[in-house]
């Protein structure tokens, strides 16, 4: 049976704003893309215009991929609008709508979409860390209560002003509840993807500093947080962190409950929750309501995360049972406090924390503060690399790196970047510190050689830094040299 198209002509018109270029195509379309190199049979694709470049000029790559409706701005089309009638003439089974801004007409048909599905729950999840790893863990609790093929959620980290409407276009009829993570690079664009989703439950995990050098303050940054929250209806809820310094600024309108989490709110209503034991590299033991729940990931801050999805679940009316598979089943996210253990060719067994996704000041305290309180016998050496988008608080957040490390005395530090300069100012007089200025191969080689040759049995290796560093490589270059003993978590 043919698939439904994911809006009709009508739907698509209104809901953009657009026109239709008059070559009599019908409104046909199954999937959406915005990278032309994605496009198959039956895509709508969406040219997006950034400061470099000019999605408009793959249209034709894009019709001869497959896609059967496209969408162009109308400055384009009044530009180039001899281009666009002769494809149109030439592609008469193609649909062409002219909108004002490709992206905001990329919200808006995702909004309309969004909306045809009035019965599904959905759930939004945000925050300055720790989010993916939230939406991971959620996505496994509710996959418990409502099964696996009723479950639709944010695929990777597809959190953007373009990520969370494509995102939604892969909700479907026989989805029940939808998890989806919403990121920010910009201001407004939490709001932009909070009209899209309209979620009844929104999760915030923290206010921190990632960003910062964008939005100038984190009251900036929480303003912009806590319109995830506008859309949350009389009957949904809020979730914030009882801890965190802008909970009550980030729930100010909110109309339906509020629900704060954390250590210190964990006995109240039909749920009490107790810490029993942190095992550190081996996660943390905690029961809800006398259940004993082991959360096989590592560090406080998951710890206070899963609280979140705890409140959140009894909202959805999902039992501590089906609480306590989900979280137990959970594995560490790509690049997010991963940790094997391998053995060296000189027969150590040795400990690798692999967290260089991302990097912000508040995710690097506490992956500092967790290193901290380790203590399997072995000793703690770092590998850290810049913090970016941070603009003028970037040498106070590196100083600040010194300083933590400072407190957290590892064995031997290897910074990386130009930023961690600040730190190693501040350390340098330490024993067994290196600074490079570059993230180059020839650097990471150095690093590898370094620990290969330094390395002892029980000894902890962490690698941290943004995304755009790569200190993934040390990790590869490592395994070069290892034999993996235990998979990543």
């Amino acid at each position: 049976m043919k698939e439904e198209s994911l809006l009709t002509k009508d739907e698509l018109i209104s809901g953009t704003s657009g026109a239709a270029l008059e070559n009599g195509a019908d409104c046909y379309f199954t999937n959406v893309v915005t990278d032309s190199r994605n496009v198959c049979k039956n895509s709508m694709f969406v040219p997006l215009v950034g400061e470099f470049q000019n999605g408009h000029k793959y249209i034709p790559q894009a019709i001869e991929s497959g896609a059967s409706v496209v969408l162009l701005n109308k400055a384009e089309l009044s530009e180039n609008g001899s281009l666009y009638e002769k494809l149109a003439a030439e592609n008469p089974f193609v649909l062409f709508v002219a909108v004002e801004n490709t992206l905001h007409g990329l919200q808006d048909a995702a909004e309309k979409y969004v909306e045809k599905f009035s019965d599904l729950t959905k759930v939004s999840i945000t925050g300055s860390s720790g989010k993916t790893t939230t939406k991971e863990m959620m996505v496994s609790v509710v996959k418990q209560h409502y099964g696996e093929d009723f479950v639709v959620h944010t695929q990777g980290n597809l959190n953007s002003e373009t990520g969370l409407p494509l995102s939604v276009f892969n909700i479907r009829k026989a989805h029940k509840i939808g998890v989806f993570e919403m990121g920010m690079n910009r201001e407004n664009e939490i709001g932009e993807i909070s009209k899209v989703l309209k979620s009844q439950y929104g999760i915030i995990t923290n206010i921190g500093t990632a960003h910062i050098g964008i939005l100038g303050s984190k009251e900036n940054i929480a303003r912009e947080k806590r319109k995830s929250l506008d859309y949350i209806p009389s009957n949904g809820a809020a979730f914030v962190p009882a801890n965190d310094e802008f909970a009550d600024f980030c729930t100010e309108n909110v109309k339906g409950k509020i629900v704060k989490f954390g250590a210190d709110n964990t006995d109240k209503g039909r749920w009490s929750i107790q810490l029993i034991k942190d095992d550190g590299l081996f996660g943390i033991n905690f029961k809800i309501n006398g259940v004993n729940v082991k959360l096989p990931l590592s560090g406080e801050h998951n710890y206070y995360d899963a609280l979140a999805v705890v409140e959140c679940a009894e909202e959805l009316g999902i039992s501590e049972q089906e609480i306590k598979a989900g979280l137990e089943s959970m594995k560490s996210v790509s690049g997010r406090m991963e940790t094997s253990t391998f053995q060296t060719r000189n027969g150590a067994e040795i400990t690798i924390i692999k967290d260089c996704y991302n990097a912000n000041p508040d995710s690097m305290d506490k992956l500092l503060t967790f290193v901290d309180k380790l203590d399997n016998g072995g000793r703690k050496l770092l590998v850290l690399g810049d913090m970016k988008e941070l603009g003028a608080n970037a040498k106070e957040a590196h100083e600040a790196v010194g300083k933590k490390i400072l407190e957290v005395k590892p064995d031997y530090t290897f910074l990386v970047g130009n930023e961690m300069k600040a730190a190693y100012e501040l350390i340098k007089n330490r024993p067994n510190v290196f600074w490079f200025e570059k993230n180059t191969d020839d650097v990471f080689d150095l690093i590898v050689k370094t620990i290969n040759h330094a390395v002892k049995k029980n000894d902890i290796v962490v690698l941290k830094g943004s995304n755009s560093m790569n200190l993934v490589k040390v990790y590869e270059k490592m395994l070069e040299t290892v034999t993996v003993m235990q998979e990543a978590r």
